[in-house]
């Protein structure tokens, strides 16, 4: 899920990835090598994450989550302890030229769906890997014209316009060199996760 632009992660959101990580981590008696090993990365990588010094990319935290036996939101969703959560909007990634994804909330079940806004800036492109067998994405497009890309294809959506989206092949999320941002909302559901 990395482009050229992608500038990872924002500051909170790495420092509160980094200790749940190592909570998980030490609750299931791994050590850093063996995650790392299992995550398909380095130590030093998986160490500067726990630290919270590391920049990884959502494909990498991904893994991470997949490593230990979970999906990406239940890695950084907040414990689901109430019947009703409020949740706090989590910036997970943005570009230099302004871009940014936002996860909103996440569901307490494993796989659930996911609240995301994101705004791409003109031109910016954000290429995504495969997620596991299943997994899908609702979208809609609140303003400008989003280029979904997917399987050879770019789809353009405007402003009001919804689609769903297989997200189990590669795909993109493009904003026209027009001068104008897209903004859109994407609800996303995993499919089962893959094993180590």
């Amino acid at each position: 899920m990395s482009t050229p632009s992608e500038s990872g992660p924002a500051a909170p959101f790495i420092e509160r990835l980094g200790r749940e990580v190592r909570r998980r981590r030490q609750g299931a008696g791994q050590t850093v090598q063996t995650l790392a090993d299992h995550a398909g990365l380095s130590r030093r990588m998986l160490t500067q994450i726990e630290q919270g010094t590391a920049n990884p990319s959502m494909v990498t935290v991904d893994k991470i989550a997949h490593a230990l036996g979970v999906d990406f939101a239940t890695l950084i969703a907040p414990p689901a302890a109430e019947p009703c959560h409020v949740s706090t909007a989590v910036e997970v990634w943005s570009s230099p030229a302004g871009s940014r994804a936002v996860l909103h909330v996440t569901s307490a079940r494993r796989g659930g769906p996911e609240l995301w806004e994101w705004t791409l800036a003109s031109g910016d492109r954000y290429l995504a890997e495969a997620d596991p067998p299943g997994s899908e994405e609702l979208i809609l497009v609140s303003t400008g014209t989003l280029l979904l890309e997917t399987e050879g294809r770019s789809i353009p959506l405007d402003a009001g316009a919804s689609a769903r989206l297989a997200s189990d092949r590669p795909y993109a999320y493009k904003a026209p060199e027009d001068g104008r941002p897209v903004s859109f909302v994407r609800v996303v559901e995993i499919g089962a996760p893959r094993t180590p």
